[in-house]
């Protein structure tokens, strides 16, 4: 039988409940307006897990200066409906306020990883991912975590930050849902206009585009990302901002594909960001 989810806002509510859970606990971090997408990674937690809590906060420290938190889309009563359809056990929505009081100064920040693709493109971002994260873990305390592949950076920060600070967590990396023409879903594609929406399967249409060539023999990086760039060039709707065909786990772009190997994309559909990837080998 399917539970109603009680929602909490308080932490200190929330860590009382949090303690009467059955073990193991999943974790689902999430920043709401929820699609399947989301709802893939709480089945799989529900499926793996004696209690699962899902957690939705907007996390303004990894929005920057040139991208709107006010207008990032929000739908709470739509969220909880769609909950209802899983087996949640606790639903928490923790404020601003309870995550970073007044005088916060303390940041969790990777070297390395967090340098390339979407850590030079948005400055911080990363900084502001890992210390919510952290944080989530700390008050939660989750056996396991579950997050989704489309953000792909997101989830190898994430497996690193949790080996370096010894997180008792088994953090487990979902795959991708896509739309029936091949578009990922994201919260982000709300924003598109009807041309740009039909516009925006080019990323998909790329990136099949250079798995087929792999899967024929192809292992030079650099026709890979010519393949993508290629596809997404010839879009007129379409601005590519970067392609990427680095090592997965390390994120350094490699020459010639040996292992497994993650080949990512940022691109621009009018005023929308989009990213996307897919792992070969």
């Amino acid at each position: 039988m399917i539970k109603t989810p009680k929602m909490v806002i308080g932490m200190a509510e929330f860590i009382k409940l949090r303690q009467k859970l059955p073990e193991p606990v999943g974790l689902v971090p999430t920043m709401g307006y929820l699609h399947e997408g989301h709802l893939s990674l709480v089945r799989q937690a529900c499926n793996e897990c004696a209690s699962v809590v899902v957690s939705i906060f907007v996390n303004p420290p990894q929005f920057g200066p040139a991208e709107d938190l006010s207008k990032y889309p929000r739908d709470l009563q739509h969220d909880l409906q769609m909950l209802a359809s899983v087996d949640v056990d606790l639903v928490w929505t923790p404020s601003t306020d309870e995550m970073y009081p007044s005088g916060f100064q303390t940041w969790v920040m990777l070297e390395d990883l967090v340098k390339p693709l979407e850590g030079s493109m948005r400055p911080g971002h990363f900084r502001g991912v890992a210390t919510v994260v952290s944080k989530l873990f700390n008050c939660v305390q989750p056996q396991k975590a579950y997050f989704g592949q489309k953000d792909a950076q997101q989830a190898a920060v994430i497996r690193r930050m949790t080996a370096d600070l010894n997180f008792p967590i088994e953090v487990i990396i979902c795959p991708i849902v896509r739309e029936t023409d091949g578009l990922a879903m994201s919260s982000r594609n709300v924003y598109l206009g009807p041309e740009e929406r039909q516009a925006a399967t080019v990323l998909f249409r790329s990136l099949y585009a250079a798995r087929s060539a792999y899967e024929k023999g192809e292992r030079d990086a650099n026709a890979l990302r010519q393949i993508v760039t290629g596809i997404i060039n010839a879009e007129p709707l379409a601005c590519l901002q970067y392609v990427s065909c680095a090592d997965n786990d390390t994120l350094v772009e490699l020459e010639s594909l040996t292992g497994r190997t993650l080949l990512s994309m940022a691109v621009f559909l009018g005023r929308t960001r989009l990213i996307d990837n897919l792992v070969l080998g």
